[in-house]
């Protein structure tokens, strides 16, 4: 048993692991159970992070939760079902190792989901099975015997809807009861010419500290790897072990690597033929029918693109009565602050600051939540697997396959979770490259910095009925980010991760109407976030920039006008000064030492960009629209000219599409591609090419449009 690192406080707690394969429906059960929030998506590889919560247990006894990420075996050969493996066995030093495991089961599918249950079974911990969704398996005419269930898995057995927290209170005297229970062992045999092979196997696994039942299961579980993994790379005699064992078992008939999985699907074939049966005949299958114009090789892609231009044309027509509430809000709450204050600094600092700089990003709330409200429908409602499926031609052409799909898909809200989701892809390169090319999806905020130059320069002209040329544009920006992505994949793919194109086995999740509370949750959290960065991060730079945008003074001068009067404190402040030494580098792309300033802040978040421009302008409490009428009349003193234009625009667009300006996905990329030294190289790697990637980007359009008159 590995190290226990329960506070002392806990010890008396008991401890339960939930696991199960995706779209079991096991992080809404989790949530059911302790009442905690966690994000539900109906596609493999949502639940990328163990998350804790726990429950007062019926006899009064404090319960500890700890969700692992989905798994469809405890095979480890993805960084998620790793994660699993480590915790059940005990050899996480971060997690307890739990006292009952809760196995949750898609009753619709027992066949498929008993190969992990038999796996966890054996592991020498008591198990309770939660037949989940059993609703649905009934709708589908599945009877199951539950009571001969339990008699051929030897462990308690509770059917259960999450969702409408049916079978929650049973559940919960199970797990107190099966903590008493011995723990259960395995349902099937070996041969006994198979048995005397892996005996020698599992004796050194028992010296390395683990039960004789889990070294049983671990034993056949090795026979199919390739690699052993970190920890028992460190075990003496391992390797010859398994090599010793592989030998025997050849010479007698038996194909190793092939073993596990036919002695598995053997004993559960048994077990569904004595547990379950048709009870009626069932006349169709809603998923199917559907699936036969999403999944269709024309209809399919047209409708994806459809969906997509709702989604980016719904960014635009819908969240404008929202977010001129906001503006109209935060100009009265600005207005009325600022009237309470006297001249000088402190309301500059209020107004000019803190409500230039944050007010100008709030006001794009509205649209932040439509986006992430549509990816939650995607996902809560199984269409984001028939997304990867109809991908997995197109990414099979850059050397991967449809699952990296999945976490680019995820990029659009945001990069950490993204990457973080890249744990179910199970080959390292093909994880890698994935990882890569993530932070190119355009994410949630890039939004404030599209919709502010979209909408001071793109027209809102009708292109067809329901879509603007605003957000046929918007809509550019991302498949523009997205089709870029999938040509630097194929470039690591061919070069620094070459490696061969691997099949694809993903799960097709039965359509589901997306519960609206867990819908709801989900896109309380991600404003919530935003809301987070904006009250820290945000604030934090505008006051900073405010700083250096008002000090030193310059010399006063009545004879001077108002207007040119800030001009010049801007050019004499910190903030100008650190203005004209970048303009150099960001001129041959057309922008000036404002937009050089605005950028240079925004490597810390990209939204920063927004209420940079707010506080050099100091459009104070009123906010976007005043801020565009600002950028759309700036005058370029050097030409006389306009500063901004649509080509610039454009150009400025597009640099933010390639350019990553988040040191939270720097972070988590360090992290995902190894740690250390490794995963700073990959990760210095990934902020050159796409700095440069912006750079180059940005001049050609600047370059292209003015060689072509577009300029003006």
């Amino acid at each position: 048993m590995g190290p226990d690192t329960t506070a002392p406080a806990d010890r008396a707690a008991l401890r339960v692991a939930i696991i199960g394969n995706p779209n079991t429906g096991k992080t809404t059960l989790f949530n059911a159970l302790t009442g905690l929030r966690q994000r539900v998506g109906n596609f493999a590889g949502v639940t990328v992070e163990r998350v804790e919560g726990g429950f007062k247990s019926p006899d009064g006894r404090r319960v500890l939760v700890l969700d692992l990420p989905g798994s469809y075996s405890l095979s480890a050969g993805s960084p998620d079902e790793q994660v699993a493996l480590e915790v059940l066995l005990g050899r996480d030093a971060d997690r307890w190792r739990p006292d009952v495991v809760l196995v949750v089961i898609d009753a619709s599918h027992l066949e498929r989901n008993l190969f992990l249950a038999s796996q966890v079974i054996e592991l020498g911990v008591p198990v309770v099975v939660a037949l989940n969704q059993f609703d649905i398996a009934e709708a589908e005419g599945l009877r199951i015997d539950v009571p001969e269930l339990i008699h051929v898995l030897g462990v308690p057995i509770v059917p259960t809807v999450a969702k409408r927290g049916e079978g929650l209170e049973p559940l919960k005297r199970a797990l107190t009861i099966a903590a008493e229970l011995p723990a259960p062992a395995r349902r099937f045999s070996l041969p006994e010419p198979a048995q005397a092979a892996l005996a020698p196997l599992e004796a050194c696994l028992v010296a390395d500290g683990l039960s004789a039942t889990a070294a049983r299961m671990e034993a056949l579980r090795l026979l199919g790897l390739q690699r052993v993994g970190p920890h028992l790379e460190q075990v003496p005699g391992l390797s010859d072990a398994i090599r010793t064992a592989s030998d025997e078992l050849r010479s007698v008939g038996f194909v190793p690597t092939r073993l596990e999985s036919e002695l598995r699907y053997a004993w559960i074939a048994q077990v569904v033929e004595r547990t379950v049966t048709q009870a009626r005949a069932v006349t169709g299958n809603v998923s199917d029918r559907i699936d036969r114009f999403a999944l269709h090789r024309v209809w399919g892609p047209v409708i994806f693109l459809a969906l997509m231009l709702l989604v980016f044309q719904a960014v635009f027509s819908w969240a404008t009565p929202l977010m001129d509430g906001i503006e109209a809000l935060i100009a009265a709450v600005g207005g009325l602050i600022g009237a309470q204050l006297p001249a000088g600094d402190l309301r500059s600092l209020v107004v000019d600051g803190v409500f230039a700089g944050v007010g100008s990003v709030l006001v794009f709330l509205p649209q932040i939540a439509i986006l992430f409200a549509f990816i939650g429908i995607l996902e809560h409602s199984g269409y984001m697997a028939r997304a990867a499926f109809l991908m997995d031609r197109v990414m099979r052409t850059v050397g991967l396959h449809g699952k990296s799909f999945i976490p680019m898909l995820s990029g659009y809200a945001c990069a950490v979770p993204g990457i973080m989701a890249t744990r179910t892809i199970e080959d390292p390169k093909d994880r890698l490259a994935t990882i890569m090319v993530v932070p190119l999806m355009s994410c949630s905020a890039r939004l404030p910095v599209y919709t502010l130059l979209i909408g001071a320069f793109v027209p809102a002209t009708t292109i067809i009925p329901g879509l603007t040329l605003q957000g046929a544009t918007m809509l550019i920006m991302y498949l523009l980010g997205t089709v870029v992505a999938l040509a630097v994949a194929a470039v690591f793919k061919r070069t620094l991760l070459k490696g061969p194109v691997r099949p694809m086995i993903l799960e097709l999740p039965p359509y589901r109407v997306p519960s609206l509370a867990s819908l709801g949750v989900s896109v309380v959290q991600r404003c919530q976030l935003f809301l987070q960065r904006a009250g820290t991060v945000i604030l934090a730079l505008s006051i900073v920039l405010w700083a250096m945008a008002t000090y030193p003074k310059s010399p006063d001068d009545p004879s001077v006008p108002l207007e040119r009067q800030q001009e010049q404190q801007l050019a004499h402040s910190v903030l100008g000064r650190i203005g004209h030494g970048i303009e150099p580098v960001v001129r041959p792309l057309g922008y000036d030492w404002k937009i050089g300033v605005s950028i240079a802040a925004s490597f810390a978040a990209r939204e920063v960009f927004v209420s940079t421009m707010g506080t050099i302008y100091g459009v104070g409490s009123e906010s976007e629209q005043a801020l565009t009428t600002r950028l759309q009349s700036e005058i370029d003193p050097r030409t006389g000219r306009r500063a901004y234009t649509p080509l610039i625009a454009i150009g400025l667009m597009v640099f933010y599409v390639f350019a990553l300006m988040c040191m939270s996905t720097i972070a988590v990329t360090v992290r995902e591609a190894g740690g250390g030294r490794i995963g700073w190289q990959w990760a210095g790697l990934q902020f050159a090419y796409m700095l440069g990637l912006a750079y180059g980007a940005a001049w050609l359009v600047y370059a292209g449009g003015t060689a072509l008159g577009l300029g003006g």
